[in-house]
């Protein structure tokens, strides 16, 4: 389990993220923070746009535990059944195995004191509330802080209803945003006026304010009284301060031009943030020429319609909750809402294939980065295609598209579970249906999961067969022979690699999975006791993934090259091979790859003769195993060279000052622990006798399973 955050928004709350200045609200930050203070459950609860995320947000640094806040953006989340995974998200957390999320996450606070966000749950009020109340009850470290529009409804809570700013409040925070706007104003009667007839919502403050590059505060009042005026027959069942909002909200969008309301309705389309490129793409045409997109996006930023932000993926944008929810209603009024959601689709479709090619080239590092931003919007793109009958089949080739991403970064878990309800969906030969066949069946091997993963493989290889696709042959057969490797059959392991390998050359394949194939058939060479070919097979691939710019079936390759160069007594090779695998495999969140170098550098280090740093590095891996599975696979071949590592620290140390030692690594969390594995420099320290006898060791020993279990697979 690992405690790289992974990016997200600090404050995602109801006001636009550049517009932060924090207003007023002096009292109900002090009450927030004393209710912190004295429950483990607390509940801000209020209208729409009233700020109650950044009060929430303000409150939660003021009070933060020994091991910090960690906020959980909960709007783009559609299906309840991925609350857990969104805290998983969240909590920079991966999990390669077959637990629940709830399971990954009791594992982790286990011990730690955390003050946990949900912001925006009142959409999945039961699952959040279950979820909460779960941890709650079991992690005695933990707080809930909540942030919706109604409770959670749960034993313990402690509710904190949010008011809307005081007069004096809400004019500062008026004339501030003016100002922001460049158009500064006084506090005069007119702002104050304007000010009490929007309720001192903020939302509403901010959407005022960015008219009046158009319209001065008395014209702004004029036209708002004519709107309250005009609504006063409907909605009366609605709290006051709800149809405030809506109606600002409305009145904000009757001032736009037609071709920007068109785009507000259109931009809602979007699941949390997005590019202009996906904007122009999805939203142009019939209407909204593209070329006036990006013009009339500014005019709906400049109106604080919708947020800029700018992050390590560029410039994006995104539109705030209630914001957006005012736009889908339009949008399906003109009935153009499933036309948009087939041009979203196809847009996320598109990108997901092009980032599948681009991840074998020097771009790998950037295709990573950027799924990792679209995961909302591509989760919306497979619900949608999993929802329509009819497009099964690119649920599918969506999912089984983005293998590497499943594989490689981290989501093993969320990724076999779309790829089991694509399966279930679609039955037949069709290329899509194949391909998530094989790549659910290479995400089941990665979590240990044997059973189920023969069977979709076989179902693969036979339907593959009566289909005459060779390319869904190869990949099937493929990963049938992982899984012999992984049962410790060497020779059918052997032989399936090999079979898969002349058919990706016959059909002129060529990518990070033909890499691995034959990384891992040098892994079956290895231990049948023939490190030369080995090496050979892996200098190869080290050679074609350096002229093609690939650093992740490298990483593999540089593994197994540094096993080889430690059983051979080479400890400086080794260390290098592995500071550079291991720093390949952390930045792609790659936990296996991870672990299996951490493992071996433990090694190197105690034949180093630093027998304390050896131990301490045994126990950090032994902390990163349960995320991964069972520990070195539960496998006679690589835990020859741990116990090695393992006997030679306690002779050295004593068992006491051993188990002290693991007990540190132990406490280590991934990103310490791989701090500490890459800072030691190399060393020319003579090796020890007994690594000079490891060989003859390692090749007596009969294996019971291979350095493939994970450790190829997670590379496509």
């Amino acid at each position: 389990m690992r405690d790289q955050r992974r990016p997200h928004s600090p404050d995602s709350g109801d006001l636009p993220l550049e517009l932060s200045t924090f207003v007023g609200r002096t009292a109900e930050l002090a009450e927030l923070t004393a209710a912190l203070g004295a429950g483990r459950l607390v509940t801000v609860t209020g209208a729409g746009g009233v700020g109650k995320s950044r009060l929430a947000t303000r409150a939660a640094s003021r009070c933060a535990p020994r091991d910090g806040v960690r906020h959980v953006e909960l709007a783009p989340v559609r299906d309840p059944e991925f609350v857990g995974y969104a805290v998983v998200e969240a909590l920079g957390l991966t999990d390669h195995t077959t637990r629940l999320p709830r399971e990954t996450l009791l594992a982790h606070l286990a011990g730690r004191e955390v003050l946990l966000i949900l912001d925006g749950f009142e959409h999945l009020v039961e699952a959040c509330a279950r979820l909460a109340t779960d941890l709650l009850r079991r992690v005695p470290g933990l707080s809930v802080l909540a942030v919706g529009r109604r409770p959670l409804g749960v034993a313990g809570e402690r509710l904190f209803p949010l008011a809307p700013l005081g007069e004096d409040d809400a004019v500062e925070l008026f004339v501030e945003r003016a100002g922001r706007h460049g158009t500064p104003v006084r506090d005069d009667g007119d702002v104050r006026e304007l000010c009490r007839r929007l309720d001192g919502i903020p939302l509403a403050i901010e959407l005022a304010a960015g008219r009046l590059r158009m319209l001065s505060p008395g014209q702004l009042l004029e036209r708002l009284d004519d709107r309250f005026r005009l609504l006063t027959g409907g909605g009366q069942d609605a709290l006051p301060r709800h149809r405030t909002l809506r109606t600002t909200v409305g009145w904000s969008h009757e001032l736009c031009t037609p071709e920007e309301r068109l785009l507000w309705a259109r931009l809602s389309v979007f699941a949390d943030r997005f590019d202009l490129d996906a904007v122009e793409y999805v939203c142009g045409g019939q209407g909204l020429h593209a070329d006036d997109v990006l013009d009339v996006l500014s005019a709906l930023l400049a109106q604080s319609v919708v947020a800029r932000e700018e992050t390590g993926e560029g410039v994006r944008y995104r539109m705030l909750d209630t914001i957006r929810a005012y736009g889908a209603d339009w949008l399906a009024a003109t009935g153009d809402a499933a036309r948009l959601r087939r041009r979203h689709r196809d847009w996320y479709l598109g990108l997901t294939t092009w980032c599948e090619l681009e991840w074998f080239s020097p771009r790998q590092g950037e295709v990573a980065t950027r799924v990792e931003a679209e995961l909302p919007n591509l989760r919306r793109a497979l619900e949608h295609c999993l929802s329509e009958p009819d497009e099964a089949h690119l649920g599918q080739h969506l999912a089984g598209s983005l293998w590497f991403h499943w594989v490689g970064c981290g989501r093993l878990s969320e990724g076999r579970r779309w790829l089991e309800q694509a399966v279930e969906l679609g039955s037949g030969w069709g290329r899509s249906r194949l391909k998530a066949l094989w790549v659910l069946g290479y995400v089941a091997i990665l979590q240990g999961d044997s059973v189920p993963a023969l069977r979709v493989l076989l179902e693969c290889r036979e339907e593959a067969e009566q289909a005459g696709d060779l390319t869904a042959l190869a990949y099937a057969e493929h990963r049938m022979g992982c899984l012999a490797l992984l049962s410790d059959d060497m020779e059918r392991a052997e032989a399936l690699l090999r079979s898969a390998l002349d058919r990706y050359q016959e059909i002129g394949e060529l990518n990070s999975n033909v890499l691995m194939g034959q990384v891992e058939l040098a892994m079956t060479r290895a231990f049948q006791g023939d490190l030369p070919d080995a090496v050979r097979w892996c200098e190869d691939v080290r050679q074609v993934c350096e002229d093609h710019g690939e650093r992740w079936a490298r990483s593999y390759a540089l593994y197994v090259l540094a096993y080889a160069a430690w059983a051979d007594g080479g400890l400086s090779d080794a260390r290098a091979l592995l500071t550079d695998c291991l720093t390949s495999a952390h930045s792609f969140h790659d936990l296996l790859g991870s672990v299996l170098a951490v493992e071996l550098l433990a090694l190197v280090t105690g034949a180093e003769g630093d027998a304390a740093e050896a131990a301490l590095l045994q126990g950090a891996a032994a902390g990163m195993w349960p995320s991964v599975g069972v520990p070195l696979f539960g496998s006679a071949s690589f835990n020859a060279p741990h116990e090695l590592c393992e006997r030679a620290a306690r002779t050295a140390l004593g068992d006491d000052r051993y188990e002290e030692c693991v007990r540190q690594g132990r406490a280590l969390g991934r990103e310490a622990a791989v701090r500490r594995a890459l800072g030691r420099p190399s060393s020319d320290v003579p090796p020890h006798d007994s690594v000079r006898h490891v060989r003859a060791i390692l090749t007596m020993r009969k294996p019971a399973g291979s350095p493939t279990r994970k450790g190829g697979e997670t590379t496509g």
